[in-house]
């Protein structure tokens, strides 16, 4: 949420505390987190990185401290006041400072004013902010100030609470829609094997996602193996978190959907390598080969061995772990398991 206004004695602060009583409950309840932040307190001087803002250089501590906020953040709601039938100055410099930060989020708008409740200044802020990527949204909550407000403060109005609350709705649902725009933008993203496709570290919060993709990828093995006494078809929501915790696991998405994962943890000397999956309508197109390569180069420099296990019938498998260099070896106590291991360089 944030407040533009930097004038003294600006009506912003109280329309933020007004929002803030008015849409708490409801983001509790969607599970959405308010970060107030105002212009104010940051202290952005006018535009004056050398670096387009494109580029992701920033030389100064204020615009770093600017970007980690923009960056953090799903969706904005901006409450602006109207300058001479505009958006002030504060808010159009804020924008200017950063770019990648802002794309594929949406923004909000709660505007106050004279004659036209600061609407005019929300249009001219959307010519802007769809530039940069981001995506206004149609709810606006817009306040005449003569109507609305008593010695400096919002008067009770319980349609306008209505109001700031199906703003916050319709902000959590667009800003979940576009999820699947922003995250090939976050750090740590790299692109997949696969048109349009990339991949990152998976987290607990991936678990529905990664239970889907397990049980789809591990029927198959089901059968031919001639056994449903497999983890990855039984685990819960709540298993699935517990092992992404555990597990370093890199997962292959695009548009939103999970196409395959691996997982590896160190033991020792070992590497210990497992839940390599894909879905069944992209096995073939070598996602399971990349994956497979990239956990193996993510291996520290002191790991001399990387283990994994396989359905003992499972030749596909078995045929590929081959073609990358594995070799079986003795496992105790694991019937109807195979076991492969790959013999790292040392460095």
């Amino acid at each position: 949420m944030l407040t533009t206004s930097t004038r003294p004695g600006a009506l912003g602060p109280a329309v933020g505390r007004w929002l803030i009583d008015a849409i708490t409950p409801r983001a509790a309840q969607l599970g959405a987190e308010l970060v107030p932040v105002a212009l104010s307190d940051l202290g952005l001087p006018f535009l004056d990185e050398e670096e387009h803002p494109s580029s992701g250089v920033y030389r100064n501590d204020h615009t770093r401290r600017w970007s980690e906020i923009v960056d953090a953040a799903d969706g904005f709601i901006v409450l602006t006041p109207e300058y001479n039938f505009g958006m002030p100055a504060t808010l159009k410099n804020a924008l200017d400072y950063l770019s990648r930060e802002w794309a594929w989020k949406p923004m909000g708008f709660v505007s106050y004013g004279n004659t036209s409740a600061g609407t005019r200044s929300v249009q001219h802020a959307k010519q802007v902010v769809t530039t940069l990527r981001l995506v206004p949204l149609g709810a606006t909550v817009a306040i005449r100030i003569g109507d609305a407000t008593e010695n400096g403060r919002l008067r009770p109005d319980a349609g306008r609470d209505r109001a700031g609350v199906r703003l916050l709705d319709e902000l959590v649902r667009v800003a979940q829609a576009l999820r699947p725009m922003r995250e090939p933008l976050r750090a740590g993203v790299v692109a997949g094997p696969v048109p349009g496709s990339y991949a990152r570290q998976l987290t607990p919060d991936d678990a529905a996602e990664v239970t889907v993709l397990q049980r789809a990828s591990w029927v198959d093995e089901a059968i031919v193996n001639d056994t449903l006494a497999i983890p990855p078809l039984h685990e819960s929501l709540e298993e699935v978190a517990d092992w992404l915790a555990a597990w370093q696991t890199t997962g292959v998405w695009r548009d939103g959907r999970l196409l395959g994962m691996v997982r590896v943890r160190r033991d020792g000397a070992d590497l210990h390598l497992g839940r390599l999956a894909v879905v069944p309508d992209l096995r073939g197109q070598g996602v399971g080969r990349w994956l497979l390569r990239a956990a193996e180069a993510a291996a520290p420099p002191d790991v001399r061995r990387i283990v994994l296990f396989t359905g003992a019938k499972s030749l596909r498998n078995i045929d590929l772990y081959r073609s990358e260099g594995y070799v079986t070896v003795p496992a105790a106590g694991t019937g109807g398991i195979t076991s492969l291991a790959k013999e790292l360089s040392a460095t």
